[in-house]
């Protein structure tokens, strides 16, 4: 183990596949269990979704009953909006599922001195017995599975093996093994039931030493000493296109098993390592725990070398489940069929805490794997607003299987399709982005644009103050006390549409800007409750419901900086008591987390601490250091995983394009530490380091910049920066 905590290690193979150490390039993902007799890489790839029988669902067309609904909201109907569907049954989007496991099985057992690591920074996980030696990783170059396995006799029977949980017992499954002059070439073949989907996985066996033969299951090993094994998996109707799958792995081949490894290795590590690489994070842990093993840190819920290691492994993660697309809920993985939530996008809170840190930690690709997933949707969400609301513009879909962009995904208790925030939340982190690196999509601008048509073309009911009215609304995934699940005025869509309006008009200064600026200066205020509390609800009348996994109302603090304590004390102080009413409801990973972020923009570092009590002191975390939804780590998920490294970047720093606070939720027992590679919404990278009463902050900036800082100790300045030059800043601390 490195004395910086760029990895993590286990003194024994996964004896579950959710304890498997996770590779992956944005496309293709692995889970590895290390067991030397019986080796397993479970094989994932983004674009394996099971069809569902049926041609995909379309959002219900209710348009022509929308001036009725609304009509009948605005009048005191309480209930209203619950018949505001086509009745149709809920409907699940469809299910991600892994492909197969390529699994060598050796007649013999290996020998003693077993070890398995994974190294973040490579993205190889390997496991060691005697002189047996596996190595996995996911090219993010070459977009292959290598797997490469060294040692005295591996005899065995190498196959593709689909035989995970949950499987459907229809599948129709086809073997090949073609003998090759280097080893071979193994093919399944897997057509969906009642479907003209298919998908095929290849794998290209080099074999150094020994035979090869075809064996009763796949092939049949002996007296080989090293194994390279290269695999794809691809999707498909009809017939695969095999032979180009495997013309395209065998043009990898450079050389030897051993050459061609490390040339495969040479080439991914070149894109991997140097993304990983941008931010670390450091708490001064002693070098004794950060040596433990990942299972005996997180005995430790309190140790700083577990926060260390959890915020590496989260990056890692993210970074690898990023590419074609953005993490699933599982981020790239599973081991089973039956994935909780159909293992799909549920974009109402999950999806951008898991991209939370994907600006200020660096990682654009993450960003940019949320950008494909949007554009690849964007005529969806056009039918979305035209069918459901009759109005021009985009709405986003509350879940979605990666694929289909359409609302269909609802019922009366949960009124998904009602939400109209998505759409903004889901391009906010790349208008960070944007304002991060300088550079303005043209495509980005173009969305902007749809999403603040759709509020010009839905807002036009006003209520008895002449503001408009947004109606129906919704909270996901809440109700107030005393009405329908669907109602007026939710503050998160108050929220989300003077942002949406704003950011367009900003992008887009004329006459389309002038008339949404116009629009969002009518929108209703945020109200405050009876008990002091930001409403979740600003219409009159509505009641909170407090015991809430979600916390949809305090999105004006976050994500965005709309009520914070510097420009907006009265409602910051209405917020935070917001925070405190919120119960944690059924211990959902996300809302402990979701709970310290808007704490740490609220300068709280107790809360911001207490929730990371919550969460490491409540066995969410596998030995893979990937997460689970709920304590006791039931329900793989991703969510605690990747939102983790976000919650400490916030409470060391913060920025907008015109502000930077430093350490503003510094958590009472981080005494010392320092942080590298932190980018600000200005254009700067920021590296700190504190302890003894004071903080240094080192800061380059990629172009000018003249932002309000907000310092450690409370006090308020300008800082003023210049292009390429480095300032260092000395600072006290509270």
């Amino acid at each position: 183990m490195p004395e910086h905590p760029h990895g993590t290690w286990e003194p024994a193979p996964a004896g579950r596949w959710e304890d498997a150490y996770l590779s992956g390039n944005g496309r293709h993902g692995a889970l590895v269990l290390g067991d030397p007799h019986d080796d397993r890489v479970i094989v994932t790839h983004h674009a394996l979704v099971r069809p569902d029988g049926g041609p995909r669902p379309r959002p219900p067309a209710l348009a022509a009953r929308l001036s009725a609904v609304q009509d009948r909201l605005l009048a005191g109907d309480v209930d209203a909006a619950d018949a505001f569907t086509d009745g149709r049954p809920l409907r699940q989007v469809r299910a991600f599922h892994p492909a197969f496991q390529v699994r060598f099985v050796r007649d013999d057992l290996a020998g003693r001195g077993y070890r398995r690591a994974l190294d973040f920074a490579t993205g190889v996980a390997e496991a060691r017995c005697g002189g047996w030696h596996s190595r996995v990783f996911v090219s993010r170059a070459d977009d292959v599975v290598v797997q490469y396995v060294t040692g005295p006799g591996l005899d065995g029977e190498l196959g593709l093996d689909h035989r995970l949980a949950g499987v459907p017992g229809a599948l129709k499954v086809g073997r090949t093994v073609v003998l090759t002059p280097d080893g071979a070439r193994l093919t399944l073949r897997c057509r969906y039931p009642d479907s003209d989907l298919a998908y095929t996985g290849v794998t290209l066996v080099l074999a150094r030493g020994g035979r090869v033969a075809v064996g009763g299951t796949g092939l049949r090993v002996a007296g080989a000493d090293g194994l390279l094994l290269l695999t794809r998996v691809g999707r498909h109707r009809g017939e695969p296109a095999g032979d180009r799958s495997a013309d395209g792995l065998a043009a990898l081949v450079s050389g030897d098993a051993a050459t061609t490894y490390a040339d495969l290795l040479a080439r991914h590590e070149a894109r991997h390592r140097g993304a990983y690489e941008r931010v670390t994070f450091d708490l001064d842990a002693p070098r004794s725990e950060r040596g433990l093993p990942g299972s005996a840190l997180l005995e430790r819920p309190g140790s700083h070398a577990l926060l260390e290691r959890l915020f590496a492994a989260g990056r890692y993660h993210l970074l690898s489940s990023s590419g074609a697309l953005p993490p699933r809920l599982t981020g790239l993985w599973t081991g089973e069929w039956d994935t909780a939530w159909s293992g799909a996008f549920t974009t109402d809170a999950n999806l951008n805490l898991q991209t939370a840190s994907a600006v200020p930690c660096d990682l654009p690709e993450v960003v940019e794997a949320q950008g494909a997933l949007i554009r690849a949707q964007l005529a969806d969400w056009r039918d979305n607003a035209r069918e459901i609301f009759g109005a021009r513009g985009i709405v986003a879909p509350a879940h979605t299987d990666g694929e289909s962009g359409h609302s269909y995904h609802f019922q009366r208790k949960w009124p998904l399709h009602l939400w109209t925030a998505g759409a903004d939340w889901l391009l906010t982190p790349l208008v960070e982005q944007a304002e991060t690196s300088g550079e303005r999509p043209a495509w980005l601008a173009a969305a902007l644009a749809e999403a603040a048509e759709f509020y010009a073309s839905f807002l036009t009911r006003t209520g008895p103050d002449g503001r408009v009215v947004i109606v129906p609304s919704y909270s996901p995934e809440n109700r107030p006390a005393n009405a329908g699940r669907g109602t007026l005025n939710a503050t998160m869509d108050i929220a989300a549409a003077r942002h949406a309006l704003r950011t367009a008009a900003a992008w887009h200064p004329g006459p389309d800007g002038a008339r949404w600026s116009a629009l969002a200066e009518r929108l209703p205020g945020y109200r405050v409750n009876a008990e002091g509390a930001l409403a979740e609800w600003a219409w009159p009348g509505l009641d909170d419901s407090y015991d809430h996994r979600h916390l949809s109302h305090l999105y004006p603090v976050w994500p965005h900086h709309d009520i914070t304590p510097y420009s907006t004390p009265g409602w910051a102080r209405a917020a935070h008591r917001a925070l405190a009413l919120r119960g944690a409801e059924n211990g959902s990973a996300h809302g402990h987390l979701h709970h310290a972020l808007i704490a740490a923009r609220l300068r709280d570092p107790d809360r911001v601490a207490g929730a990371l009590r919550a969460v490491l002191g409540g066995d969410y975390f596998h030995r893979s250091l990937m997460s689970a939804h709920y304590p006791g780590r039931e329900v793989y998920n991703a969510d605690a995983a990747h939102a983790l490294p976000a919650l400490l970047a916030e409470a060391l720093l913060q920025s907008t394009p015109d502000r930077l606070v430093l350490l503003p939720a510094l958590p009472p027992g981080w005494r010392r530490g320092a942080v590298s590679g932190l980018r600000t919404r200005f254009g700067a990278r920021v590296g700190l380091r504190w302890g003894g009463g004071t903080c240094t902050a080192l800061l380059r900036a990629d172009r000018d910049a003249d932002v309000a800082l907000k310092t450690p100790d409370g006090g308020s300045g300008r800082l003023r920066l210049s292009a390429g030059d480095d300032r260092e800043l000395t600072l006290g601390t509270r």
